[in-house]
């Protein structure tokens, strides 16, 4: 078989779910750490470096086809590496395996990637008949007007989405943690965006951006907002501002001694509210010991 790529270091094939690691428990003893090691890589490295994750999953299918987690990491990898056919049909053998269907909205949307519509919009309509859980249903019913946008048919797909959001969808609805909903409605803004309402594109991806926290729909980072920890900019503020402590300042910035403000005497006044300098009052006090006062001020005045 071949030898497949080199395991990273830093995997770890302890990592591996238990329940996956249960189920290998069927393989010659030399195999399950190789085939473990590359499940981990697959797994860690399918969001980043989706061709790398579908190399280490299909090395460990080369050693262990029959087991039916493995074919799900090879469909679950082949999808994000946007290779549709073998995702298809990897997840259509461990569905056979296992009795899960989980995948139905990724393989209806496979079908969309194949430039079958028509295809997915069955596959939609079978899923659907089962009653599946919000959130499986949220996503078909994206896939479901995906189908339509494909077939040429705006109106009908505009409608999919639109009645999954309520009969007057409205932005002010959307609650966090509601993933299914605030999924649809970034299905619903995209459409928006696409007809040439960009307005109204753009109120929604804001609401949505506001509900999810998670950012699971991407409108944060399409609307390139970052968000900041208020408590960290408030003491960062409270520190910039702060005075600094005895003996942290500068020795260059020796602070210098406070200057004592310059107290003014006023002059004392006459008799008639008018200054007189030191000497004239002198003078005057003099003139008052000796009788000597006034007649020619009296006369004067």
């Amino acid at each position: 078989m071949p030898p497949g790529p080199e395991i990273p270091d830093w995997v770890d094939a302890r990592d591996l779910d238990p329940a996956v690691r249960t189920a290998l428990r069927g393989l010659d003893p030399r195999n399950v750490e190789r085939v473990a090691s590359h499940l981990v890589a697959a797994g860690t490295l399918v969001e980043d470096d989706p061709a790398a994750a579908l190399a280490h999953a299909r090395a460990a299918r080369d050693r262990a086809s029959r087991v039916a987690a493995v074919r799900e990491a090879v469909g679950v990898a082949a999808y994000h590496a946007e290779d549709y056919a073998e995702a298809a049909r990897e997840l259509r053998a461990y569905r056979r395996m296992s009795g899960d269907e989980s995948y139905r909205a990724v393989l209806a949307d496979c079908e969309r990637a194949l430039s079958r519509p028509e295809v997915a919009l069955r596959l939609v309509a079978e899923a659907l008949a089962d009653s599946p859980d919000p959130e499986e249903t949220a996503e078909l019913r994206i896939v479901e007007s995906g189908a339509r946008l494909d077939l040429g048919e705006d109106a009908a797909a505009r409608l999919v989405l639109e009645a999954a959001l309520g009969d007057r969808p409205d932005p002010a609805s959307l609650q966090p943690g509601d993933t299914g909903r605030l999924r649809i409605a970034a299905a619903y803004a995209d459409l928006l965006e696409m007809q040439g309402d960009g307005e109204m594109a753009m109120e929604w991806l804001v609401a949505i951006a506001g509900a999810d926290t998670d950012d699971v729909t991407g409108a944060v980072d399409r609307l390139g907002i970052e968000f900041t920890d208020l408590e960290d900019e408030l003491v960062e503020e409270q520190l910039d501002g702060a005075q600094p402590l005895d003996g942290d300042a500068d020795e260059d910035e020796q602070a210098e001694p406070p200057v004592a403000p310059e107290v003014v005497t006023p002059l004392p006044e006459d008799e008639h509210g008018l200054g007189r300098s030191f000497d004239e009052d002198v003078e005057a006090e003099v003139a008052e010991l000796l009788g000597e006062t006034g007649d020619e001020d009296t006369r004067e005045h």
